[in-house]
């Protein structure tokens, strides 16, 4: 029997506040276990919370640049329930009136797993259901025979962003996740560090025949903290689901985790284990009137990823691999731009950086912000190709040596002397010395043969000691010889 996969997500994401959400303790991660605490967040008798401003604009702005609604009026609500990372015994979240609601992601093809990216044909939309804002809780830390709680993270802004279940396999969860990190980093309103746990997220998965037009039972596997980890996790669920209905077994509703070393995943609780919040309106909070700021965020929307790929396509003339993996990286974005600017050759620029340098940063585990070369060294590299002073088997070597040392490329070539020689008379001298040399090519290509005039031009870039302009090579061989 053939089945077909459901998948909906909910992904947290730390705002990058200054203090956190309800308090003034510095958000930041690391520090001394449990150092940036105060009453406030610790959830002490008696104390008063304040939201933060900032993390409430914040949440807007994530909203607008996913084409969501931003409730007019919104409000905080309690979420009670009782677990050692969580102070309060409650958590101060959004319940029947979130910040955004509705919008969508479209999916990016270069955000999906690099081997299943020539299966992608056409443009995918995933639907949000909405966007609240909460806090975040504290982090366990479980020793041999003790449990620890850091609450530093306790109290930080925090985003959850709910799908609709419109994703059909993990590697759609892949492009989703890869695509919604990348506007987050293009809006700056999270690092989203999914190792520092700044961007987490919980699959709901169901699978059931093709044609039955319910859902089947919904599992959850929570707290996944890499995106390679989820699309495996996924992969393994809807094998693990898949075998149980072949074989005839009911699915129950349950909450599952990942084990990452093992690739299986576990149960947790079942729903009969599955809280009952009691969501109730906090009291202590006003509801947020955002139509009074909206239209100065509005004006803070950057242009988003999609975007600037259709502008680097449209008016830098690159193709649309090129500027799709130049936009997928944010920073790489800048380099790029900052290298184009001087130059004239945007497609010689981005063919460097997307065959050449990223290779090299991917081997030395570097980013592009640590690149040796810098954007203009890198276009200076370009135009001393585009202007003949060096061939491409050259710019290779030079590239090569600015990677290691971070050197000029003009210093570089004059270090090792490969100016390459675009001087009609003498390349017209090395011609006739190779045509000399070689009777019986010059008789095949003079008798119909055009291809063997590739020999006459590698004898002859051999002759010059590779510093012969080999376009100027094959016009001056070509005229020579009437071809």
């Amino acid at each position: 029997m053939n089945y077909e996969t459901t998948i909906g997500l909910e992904v947290h994401v730390q705002l990058k506040t200054k203090t956190k959400m309800f308090c003034g303790c510095v958000n930041q991660y690391g520090g001394a276990p449990n150092a940036q605490v105060c009453p406030v967040c610790l959830g002490m008798p008696g104390v008063l919370p304040a939201p933060n401003e900032q993390a409430v604009r914040m949440t807007a702005l994530t909203g607008l640049m996913l084409d969501c609604k931003i409730s007019p009026h919104c409000k905080f609500d309690r979420k009670n329930y009782f677990y050692a990372d969580m102070p309060k015994n409650y958590q101060i979240s959004q319940y029947d009136k979130p910040l955004c609601l509705e919008g969508g992601v479209e999916l990016m093809k270069e955000c999906y797993p690099k081997d299943a990216q020539k299966d992608v044909s056409a443009s995918k939309t995933v639907r949000l259901t909405r966007i609240h804002l909460e806090e975040d809780v504290g982090k366990s830390f479980h020793f041999e025979d003790s449990t620890g709680v850091d609450f530093n993270r306790a109290g930080t802004p925090l985003m959850e962003i709910v799908t609709e279940p419109d994703i059909g396999s993990p590697e759609e969860a892949f492009a989703f996740l890869s695509t919604l990190r990348n506007i987050l980093l293009y809006g700056n309103v999270s690092d989203a560090d999914m190792e520092k746990g700044q961007m987490r997220c919980d699959c709901n998965i169901s699978v059931r025949p093709v044609g039955q037009k319910e859902y089947g039972t919904k599992i959850e596997i929570k707290n996944m903290n890499s995106i390679s980890g989820v699309r495996r996790a996924l992969a393994y669920e809807i094998q693990r689901q898949q075998t149980a209905l072949a074989k005839g077994e009911k699915m129950r509703q349950e909450t599952r985790r990942w084990d990452d070393a093992t690739g299986t995943t576990f149960v947790m609780r079942t729903k009969e284990m599955a809280h009952d919040y009691r969501y109730f309106p906090e009291p202590d909070l006003m509801p947020i009137d955002t139509t009074v700021w909206l239209d100065e965020v509005r004006k803070g929307v950057p242009e988003l990823p999609s975007v600037r790929k259709k502008r680097l396509m449209q008016e830098r003339g690159l193709t649309e691999y090129n500027a799709g993996v130049i936009v997928a990286d944010l920073e790489l974005g800048h380099y790029f731009e900052a290298a184009a600017s001087q130059s004239k050759d945007a497609n010689g620029i981005a063919n460097l950086i997307v065959n050449d340098l990223l290779r090299d940063l991917g081997a030395a585990a570097k980013s592009v912000t640590e690149s040796p070369i810098k954007p203009a060294d890198l276009a200076a590299l370009v135009e001393l190709t585009d202007a003949g002073k060096i061939n491409s088997k050259q710019a290779k070597e030079v590239f090569a040596e600015m990677f290691q040392t971070g050197k000029k490329p003009m210093a570089i070539v004059e270090e090792k002397g490969m100016s390459q020689v675009s001087d009609s008379g003498a390349i017209e001298k090395f011609c006739e010395e190779v045509m000399g040399q070689n009777a019986k090519i010059v008789a095949d290509v003079k008798g119909g043969n055009a291809k063997a005039i590739g020999a006459l031009v590698g004898q002859v870039m051999k002759l010059s000691k590779g510093k012969a302009n080999p376009a100027m090579v094959n016009e001056v061989l070509k005229q020579k010889l009437s071809v």
